[in-house]
C-alpha cells in the first residue's frame, strides 16, 4: 500500500463508522454524474461519514474529465486515474488500496448495480458478516449469452470452494476492511473475493439486490471471458486445497503417473508375449496417448509454478498489479 495511502488509512480508522463506496469505471463518461449524485443521496440518507473512491481504468471517451469535475465540487469524492485499463480486477484492487473507510462497498460503474441497495448490504454487514455479496436474482441481461453461463459458473464455483452463491459475478459487494486486508487479487480473480476470503476463515452472506439494463453504452463482458474464469477457477481450487502443502498434489500425480507408466510396460510386453507383434502397435499407441497426456498435465503443473511465484514475486516486493497515473481529491492531483 503506499504510504501516503496508509496515512489516509490510519486517519480514516479514527472516523468512526466511515464507509468507502469503491466504483469501478470504464468509458462510463455518460453515466458519471448521476451515479454520483445518487450514491451521495444514499450515503447522506444512512448518517453515516463516507467517502467515494471512483477508480478510471483507463478510459478514453472523456470519463476522466467529468470524474476530476466531481471531485472539484465534492470532498466525499477520489479520482484514481489508472495508466491503462487493467481491467476490473485491478482497478479493484486499486480502489481497496485508496479506501480508507473501515467498511468497503464495491459496484459497477455502468449503472446496472442500483445505489440505492446500499444499505441493504451495511444492514446485513451489521449482523456479523464479513462480506455480503448481491444476487442478481432477477437479471436484465439475455438468457443464452449472460444468465445462463453466469448461473452456470456460480454453481460450478461454489461447487469447487465450497462457499454458496448465488452469483458470485456482482461486483456489488460490502466488505469489513480488516477482511479485505488479507486478499490480494490477481489475474481475473475479482469475482473469487468470497472464496478467497473464505480460506482466511471470512463470514459471507448474500442478499437479493435489483439490476437493471446499463442505460448508457455496452456492456465490456462476452461469453470470451470463460476460459479466463475456469483458469482462474482451477487456480483457486488448487491453491485452496494444496496452497501450504504442494507435495501432496504433485506427488500424488508423479506416483500415479509412475504407476500407469509401470501398468503400460506390463500390458506391452504381455501383448508381445501372447498375440505378437501386431499387438505391440496398440501398445504403442496408447503410449504414446500417455506421452501427451503427461505432457498437458506437466503444463498444467508448471502453470500452478508460475502462478505461485508471480504471487511471491508481488507479495513479497510490494509490487502491485496495476499503476496509477495520478490520483485526484478535492480537484486536485495526490500524486
Amino acid at each position: 500500500m503506499p504510504k501516503d495511502n496508509a496515512e489516509r488509512r490510519e486517519a480514516g480508522a479514527g472516523t468512526s463508522g466511515l464507509c468507502s463506496v469503491v466504483v469501478c469505471m470504464y468509458n462510463e463518461v455518460k453515466g458519471v454524474e448521476d451515479l454520483h449524485r445518487r450514491i451521495v443521496t444514499v450515503m447522506t440518507d444512512t448518517g453515516r461519514p463516507f467517502e467515494i473512491v471512483f477508480v478510471d481504468d483507463g478510459s478514453t471517451d472523456g470519463t476522466h474529465e467529468v470524474l476530476a469535475r466531481a471531485a472539484d465540487g465534492d470532498e466525499h469524492v477520489s479520482v484514481v486515474v489508472l495508466r491503462r485499463n487493467f481491467g476490473q480486477t485491478a482497478a479493484l484492487q486499486a480502489g481497496f488500496d485508496h479506501a480508507a473507510g473501515e467498511v468497503v462497498v464495491a459496484m459497477d460503474g455502468d449503472l446496472e448495480n442500483v445505489p440505492e441497495d446500499i444499505p441493504k448490504l451495511l444492514a446485513k454487514l451489521e449482523e456479523g458478516y464479513d462480506i455480503v455479496s448481491g444476487w442478481r436474482k432477477d437479471r436484465a441481461h439475455g438468457l443464452l449469452l449472460r444468465r445462463i453461463p453466469s448461473q452456470a459458473a456460480s454453481w460450478l464455483i461454489s461447487r469447487a470452494t465450497g462457499v454458496k452463491l448465488h452469483d458470485f459475478g456482482c461486483t456489488l459487494k460490502a466488505y469489513r476492511r480488516d477482511m479485505l486486508d488479507h486478499v490480494r487479487l490477481y489475474g481475473d480473480q475479482h469475482r473469487f473475493i468470497p472464496a478467497v476470503a473464505d480460506l482466511a476463515g471470512a463470514r459471507v452472506a448474500e442478499v437479493v439486490v435489483q439490476h437493471v439494463a446499463r442505460p448508457h453504452g455496452r456492456s465490456k463482458y462476452g461469453i470470451g471471458r470463460v476460459p479466463r474464469v475456469l483458469a482462474d477457477l482451477t487456480t483457486l481450487h488448487f491453491l485452496r486445497k494444496y496452497g501450504t502443502k504442494p507435495m501432496h498434489f504433485f506427488g500424488g500425480v508423479a506416483l500415479t503417473l509412475l504407476a500407469v507408466v509401470l501398468l503400460m510396460g506390463i500390458v506391452g510386453v504381455v501383448s508381445h508375449l501372447v498375440w505378437g507383434a501386431s499387438a505391440l502397435g496398440w501398445a504403442a499407441l496408447l503410449a504414446l496417448m500417455l506421452l501427451v497426456a503427461v505432457a498437458g498435465v506437466l503444463s498444467l503443473l508448471m502453470g500452478f509454478l508460475a502462478e505461485m511465484l508471480v504471487r511471491t514475486r508481488h507479495e513479497s516486493t510490494g509490487r502491485r498489479i496495476y499503476t496509477v497515473r495520478e490520483v485526484h481529491r478535492g480537484g486536485k492531483p495526490a500524486r
